[in-house]
């Protein structure tokens, strides 16, 4: 089953191959394997590397009654992707750093407010529909997260994740990485 679901995974990642990735100007599979790149430059653990290719999948699983907005995606992608990978199998670490990604935006905005303006278009404009800057409140709560840092650089790949015609290797090279990070049943 662990291989079944690692070849679902795969499929999707290959069909995203030259769409749309919501305004930016690369493809959702190019910007995935970027990701993936990044943090495995940054010689992040598995589950981080996993989480950074992974991150935008509920972009490509969400049901079809799922909201979007406006034409830059679907409103708690990160939701459905850390559900959809939960379901496959996948390890609680890189399924919560799925869910993640988009309340580390949130976060590094409310922090930071140079934050807003290095975002690329499509990023601010989703972050309107993703609940704007974190309160005191939600930036205290994340603060305590025990994965508050790898989330933080998920969000960091994830922006850096957008260069066209970036060299990065294929997706067959992430085949043993994710196997390592899915379960038996």
């Amino acid at each position: 089953m662990v291989s079944a679901n690692l070849e679902r995974i795969m499929t999707i990642l290959s069909a995203a191959g030259d769409a749309d990735y919501v305004g930016e100007p690369v493809s959702q599979q190019q910007h995935a394997l970027q990701c993936a790149y990044f943090a495995q430059k940054a010689g992040a653990p598995a589950a981080a590397v996993a989480a950074a290719l992974l991150h935008d999948i509920g972009h490509l699983q969400a049901p079809p009654d799922a909201q979007h907005m406006a034409n830059l995606g679907i409103l708690g992608h990160e939701k459905y992707g850390s559900d959809f990978l939960r379901e496959l199998g996948f390890a609680e670490k890189v399924c919560a750093l799925v869910q993640g990604h988009v309340q580390a935006k949130r976060y590094l905005v409310y922090k930071n407010k140079a934050y807003f303006d290095r975002l690329s278009e499509a990023s601010r404009q989703t972050l309107g529909f993703q609940g704007g800057p974190m309160s005191d409140d939600e930036a205290v709560r994340f603060e305590a997260d025990p994965l508050f840092k790898i989330k933080l650089a998920v969000r960091e790949w994830d922006e850096r994740a957008k260069v066209p015609e970036l060299e990065v290797p294929g997706l067959a090279s992430y085949n043993q990485l994710l196997l390592g990070q899915m379960t038996a049943d």
